[in-house]
């Protein structure tokens, strides 16, 4: 297309380049989300983390990666802005991934556990306002997502509490605890499971050519949640031996997280993969039509590049981020941890279900939070409470600095 500042195959080339170097990040920052609680619980191990990690984070982004990144792409700015600047357009996205994956990369090397939502929105606002100003940031869906920023937490850090004490009632504060875990541990599991597979069959599958009716998803989704909560009781019935002895019941609640563990990164997965594959599907659309569209269909290879990005993320660089969130909030036991992951997987699975976007580490730490409020106020680390919430607030600013300068650089080597 002559209208482009390079050949369309070259301009797809780097925008999955960065696209990927954006996952990358996400999976090096936001693996303490899904699996910092397993791994500071001492439920899985750093390795058996990764694993798991890789296996549902792919899926979540692969098969429900797509609903909540329409919201992502047009919400901070009206794509129609740019209907005559497509060039201006394109190194704007360039320029925000490249900025949100640095950004990224900076605060995983140092453990920080930042919000990648915060880093890419940040990003596409100092894009719009280097380009058209301030008066062209959507300022209303910037205040529609800084809102669910804070009501995600507490809505997280609320059910995290109530699902802890529903498990004290129900299990660790009986007589017979032992028999209480066996009991009743394979109808959260059974919860769990229907959470997870809901969402799968309503929003991940007709990304892939699955179109199922209400009666198919409900059926389905109800025998998966059967098949694991059946599981579970087996499991744990296998395991009585093991549960009947001294801290049994948190081994007991250590089974259960690897249910959850999965949950929680399929959810993370699917609500964050946006973050990278947003900008990047836009660039694709611009280069496909010729124009900058409101809307447009998201290909497969563009969910794949964030899949993989993330996985790979995780694996190299995650360990760091997992140690601040797993061991630096509060200290955390397979119940607790199991009932944070839960709430927080709850709470990005229903977000991702209506595609509103929130910050899965805002998320994940209010629900630790609660479980340590369940405990007492004494056995949270508000010192390290203070630095985490110190890093979110650098966040945006950082992200929009570091789009001016890519974006400054990439139209001088790009002569345009």
């Amino acid at each position: 297309m002559d209208f482009l500042f390079l050949e369309p195959t070259t301009i797809l080339i780097i925008a999955a380049v960065f696209g990927f170097f954006m996952a990358f990040g996400i999976g090096a920052n936001d693996v303490a989300n899904s699996m910092g609680t397993s791994v500071g619980s001492r439920a899985l191990t750093i390795k058996q983390a990764i694993i798991v990690a890789a296996v549902f984070e792919f899926l979540g982004a692969f098969l429900a990666g797509g609903e909540v990144t329409s919201t992502i792409r047009k919400g901070i700015v009206d794509p129609a802005l740019y209907a005559n600047d497509v060039n201006i357009f394109i190194l704007g996205m360039l320029a925000s991934l490249l900025a949100g994956g640095t950004w990224l990369y900076i605060a995983s090397a140092r453990g920080w556990p930042v919000s990648t939502t915060h880093s890419i929105v940040g990003a596409i606002i100092g894009f719009v306002l280097i380009t058209k100003g301030v008066d062209a940031v959507s300022w209303g869906k910037v205040s529609t997502i800084a809102m669910s920023w804070v009501t995600s937490p507490l809505f997280s850090g609320i059910f995290a509490f109530v699902i802890y004490i529903s498990a004290k009632k129900l299990i660790l504060d009986r007589q017979n605890p032992a028999d209480a875990a066996i009991k009743f541990i394979p109808l959260y599991a059974f919860y769990v499971a229907i959470v997870l597979a809901l969402v799968t069959v309503r929003k991940g599958l007709k990304h892939v050519g699955i179109d199922l009716s209400e009666t198919e998803i409900y059926t389905y989704t109800l025998i998966f949640g059967v098949l694991v909560g059946l599981g579970s009781a087996y499991l744990l019935r296998a395991n009585r031996e093991r549960i009947m002895q001294a801290n049994g019941i948190e081994y007991a609640f250590g089974l259960l997280m690897i249910v959850s563990a999965s949950a929680m990164a399929f959810a993370h997965g699917s609500n964050d993969v946006a973050n990278a594959i947003g900008p990047l599907a836009a660039i694709v659309s611009v280069v496909s039509t010729g124009g900058v569209a409101a809307k447009s269909a998201i290909p497969i290879w563009i969910l794949l590049v964030g899949g993989v990005g993330i996985v790979i993320g995780l694996a190299m660089l995650g360990y760091k981020v997992i140690g601040t969130v797993g061991r630096k909030i509060t200290e955390l036991t397979p119940s607790l941890g199991f009932s944070a992951e839960i709430a927080t997987a709850s709470t990005v699975v229903a977000a991702t279900y209506l595609g509103f976007p929130i910050s899965t580490t805002h998320t994940l730490v209010g629900g630790v939070i609660g479980v340590g409020l369940a405990k007492g106020v004494e056995h949270l680390n508000l010192s390290s409470i203070g630095k985490i919430i110190t890093s979110w607030l650098v966040t945006i600013p950082a992200g929009a600095s570091f789009t001016v300068l890519f974006y400054v650089l990439l139209r001088v080597l790009t002569n345009q």
